[in-house]
């Protein structure tokens, strides 16, 4: 039996036959199977089929996404539209800035927008954005920020968040400078 510890919150256990292992250690410990040589650590990462599942020791990226049920035309087809019914629309901006936030491990941003002349500030952290100055929509398919949102400023700050006490990274840049230095464009 070989235990696998998928990035120390799983617990994956897969039983198969190891050859004996030469070294002192147990043969169903991690230790044991790096040191022998049939599964030397040119085999890792451990890559292992079980009915249909596979389990490696390496994270898998997994990124979240809007989905696009409000989307397409009224004859049903693919083209997105700019604005919905009641002209909301998605801003683009905040779901990059979502994407972003997902990868940069202990940060979260604070964007501060103008909505017609009203300024609003949003929290992203980990994927998600709430709202810090008005209610939050329950539906995760809608932007936050509607379209015709303009982000004036992006402060980073250490996460997780706390309202208390809150230690900025970087604070008061712009859309175009944090996209150009921290957004990749493919």
């Amino acid at each position: 039996m070989l235990k696998l510890h998928l990035r120390k919150t799983i617990s994956l256990e897969l039983f198969f036959l190891l050859p004996k292992s030469p070294s002192p250690s147990p043969p169903h410990s991690i230790a044991a199977t790096r040191a022998h040589p049939s599964i030397a650590p040119r085999a890792w990462p451990i890559s292992m089929k079980l009915g249909g599942l596979t389990a490696t020791t390496r994270p898998v990226p997994c990124f979240a996404r809007r989905r696009s049920v409000r989307y397409g035309a009224e004859d049903g087809g693919d083209e997105e539209v700019e604005e919905g019914e009641d002209g909301y629309g998605d801003n683009a901006e905040i779901g990059l800035l979502e994407l972003y936030s997902q990868s940069a491990k202990g940060e979260a941003l604070i964007v501060h927008a103008d909505i017609d002349g009203d300024q609003v500030e949003v929290l992203i952290f980990k994927g998600f954005s709430s709202s810090l100055s008005y209610g939050t929509w329950s539906d995760p398919s809608r932007s936050i920020l509607p379209a015709r949102a303009k982000i004036t400023s992006i402060d980073r700050v250490k996460g997780p968040f706390d309202p208390s006490n809150i230690e900025f990274i970087q604070k008061g840049l712009t859309w175009e400078n944090f996209k150009a230095g921290f957004i990749v464009s493919r």
